[in-house]
């Protein structure tokens, strides 16, 4: 009866501390949701008066509404940054969905992104597929020292999984980045969630050795904490310039759920490499678990299928046409079309869009 007494104690206290942290991820989403909108207006604003960001200006630090949507969302990651401390990983990190769900709503009324009706299902589906989540995560021991989070960071499984993902980064900042940043979404987004793996791991370790400190077991002596300090510092300016890339070329809908299903994906990933979190479960909670992050990641693909793309002008509105115009022109009843042998040269420069022309 002793033993089944402290089991049931321990697993409560297990099941407290899931709670705070989930608590604490839904909080976090819903701040960083609406720094997702704040910040994109200062993108905006910024871009309207220089250099773009994702042309690689930084007149955006120079905007007050970027550094308000800055302040919202650093709110949100220490929110979620705390939450790390007494939840796994791959009970938090799926929870940010959420935020998908407070920009998709707040773009609609502020940013001219219109949600449609089927947007509330994929809403609906995100919120069930978190309640999942919520409901089979793992109860996680915290380790008793940053000695302990050490040796599960350079165990062989993780040391590799850590070397592919600094490759992977390198390749897309150095090589993929400067030639198909702008065209393809996939690259900064890429940077961003690989990047962020990483980040995640490290803040978790950081998190940890912060409570084992305040409960009255110093860790700041060890320095691993600062090699995991940073680690996570470096990580998260990669991924804000990255992201402030992503979110000034493409739409917020569609960096939003892409951005949330690769670094959720690798996240979890990499949570499972090095904190063994799924170790020890049962086949159905695991199951449990995966079908909540599917159902989730359907919820997202539903929100970006049914919102609309940006109408994006382009920066140079005074550009060559192509060589050829095909085109009519209708007056007084008679129509004159173009023939064979007119063409246009590409010298050409008008001050009207491409598109207008087909």
């Amino acid at each position: 009866m002793t033993l089944d007494a402290t089991e049931a104690a321990v697993g409560g206290d297990l099941f407290a501390a899931n709670l705070k942290g989930s608590l604490l991820a839904v909080a976090s989403s819903a701040f960083i949701g609406v720094s997702f909108i704040v910040k994109k207006k200062g993108l905006r604003r910024a871009g309207a008066a220089g250099a773009r960001a994702g042309a690689g200006g930084y007149g955006y630090l120079l905007e007050p509404l970027w550094w308000v949507g800055m302040v919202t969302m650093l709110v949100g990651e220490i929110a979620n940054f705390i939450a790390y401390m007494f939840a796994p990983a791959v009970l938090v990190t799926p929870l940010g969905a959420l935020s998908i769900i407070v920009s998709a709503v707040l773009a609609h009324f502020t940013l001219n992104e219109k949600l449609r009706r089927v947007g509330v299902l994929g809403c609906g589906l995100c919120i069930v597929g978190s309640t999942m989540i919520i409901l089979h995560a793992p109860q996680e021991r915290t380790p008793s020292s940053v000695e302990q989070i050490w040796n599960l960071a350079t165990q062989p499984s993780f040391l590799c999984y850590a070397a592919i993902a600094v490759g992977v980064s390198l390749f897309l900042m150095l090589y993929c980045g400067p030639r198909y940043g702008q065209t393809n979404i996939i690259v900064y987004v890429g940077i961003c969630s690989v990047v962020g793996s990483l980040t995640v791991m490290s803040i978790k370790a950081v998190g940890i050795a912060i409570k084992l400190t305040i409960e009255g077991i110093n860790q700041a002596g060890y320095f691993q904490m600062w090699v995991f300090a940073v680690v996570s510092t470096t990580c998260i300016v990669i991924q804000l310039v990255y992201l402030n890339k992503a979110l000034d070329t493409f739409n917020t809908a569609v960096v939003s759920p892409i951005y949330y299903a690769m670094f959720t994906t690798l996240t979890i990933l990499a949570s499972a490499i090095m904190f063994k979190d799924w170790s020890g479960q049962r086949a159905s909670n695991i199951a449990s678990e995966i079908c909540g992050f599917l159902t989730v990641l359907a919820g997202t693909v539903v929100l970006h299928s049914t919102r609309e793309p940006d109408q994006t002008v382009s920066a140079d509105l005074y550009a060559p046409l192509p060589p050829k115009i095909y085109w009519h022109i209708q007056g007084n009843g008679d129509v004159g079309k173009q023939r064979e042998d007119d063409s246009l040269t590409c010298e050409f420069i008008t001050v009207v869009r491409q598109d207008y022309f087909v």
